[in-house]
């Protein structure tokens, strides 16, 4: 019987700074978690990107706590070594500081081991630093947030003028200072990221914020090239898996039509004979048994 892995700790991550580079993989169901975590992801993330890859909305906003719950519940299911971080969704944490503390404890309770969060202005820190108080560990996030999307105006380069990048520092520092584990950098320019990463105490993971970071994140659709939607600058693509699923499913549609699918020998099933049918739906009935190959 193979050994269950030993799963990947909160501890462990931060203790991967300057020593190892961390690999992030978001995936959002059993299977994607289970490749994921068998090819030594070191975490996985389900997150609230499943909006856009998975259930075909146009941003994350709409993502529910329950949609959440319910791919977060699938993901823990298929990572025995990885750690599991759950996406806390748009109104979530925004509310007030109880409903975030009961939102984040639900999270653990389906099955992670952290939740993320994004943002760092003074709101968010004590929302955070009240789920840290609970024993529940978080994740950040700063730069681009997509669920700041309209504020921001639209999925764009975050910190590019001095008083911008001066502020992710400053959230940077905020959210290390809090008690985050890792921060997520998204779309920041690669020499603002190195500078967070070489100031905080804690891993930056990167994605669309260069080499520097202490890790890296894709998503599992983008980087096997299943999501056939816009492709961010910042990904590559290692694989090509949708033209393969296509190609597959059109010879399975073709073999049906030309009936050569089912086989008749090797993909079905057969009575033991023709006197058992018989016996079954009367004398009356003829049956031909197929002739044997």
């Amino acid at each position: 019987m193979a050994e269950t892995p030993k799963r990947i700790t909160v501890p462990a991550i931060r203790a991967m700074k300057g020593e190892k580079r961390i690999g992030m993989i978001t995936a959002y169901d059993y299977p994607s978690a289970k490749v994921a975590d068998a090819a030594g992801s070191d975490i996985i993330l389900v997150g609230d990107s499943l909006g856009m890859v998975v259930l075909g909305y146009a941003d994350t906003l709409s993502v529910t706590v329950d949609d959440m719950l319910h791919h977060t519940r699938a993901v823990a299911r298929g990572a025995a070594r990885a750690i599991v971080v759950g996406d806390m969704p748009y109104l979530s944490y925004h509310v007030s500081v109880e409903e975030s503390v009961r939102n984040a404890g639900r999270f653990i309770q389906t099955g992670a081991q952290a939740v993320k969060v994004e943002g760092g202005k003074a709101s968010r820190i004590r929302a955070i630093e009240a789920i840290l108080d609970a024993e529940i560990p978080v994740m950040g996030h700063i730069g681009l947030t997509p669920q700041s999307v309209n504020a921001l105006g639209g999925f764009k380069l975050q910190g590019k003028n001095l008083d911008d990048a001066r502020r992710l520092v400053d959230e940077a520092l905020a959210l290390d200072q809090a008690g985050c584990f890792s921060i997520v950098l998204e779309c920041v320019p690669s020499e603002l990221a190195a500078m967070i990463t070489e100031r905080v105490s804690i891993p930056t993971i990167g994605i669309g914020a260069g080499p520097s970071c202490d890790g890296q994140v894709l998503v599992f659709h983008d980087l096997l090239g299943i999501y056939d939607g816009h492709q961010a600058r910042f990904v590559r693509r290692y694989a090509n898996i949708a033209d393969d699923m296509r190609l597959a499913i059109e010879h399975y549609l073709n073999d049906v039509r030309n009936g050569s699918f089912p086989d008749d020998q090797k993909e079905s099933f057969h009575a033991a004979s023709a006197d058992d049918l018989r016996a079954l739906y009367g004398e009356g009935v003829v049956i031909e048994m197929p002739k044997a190959q």
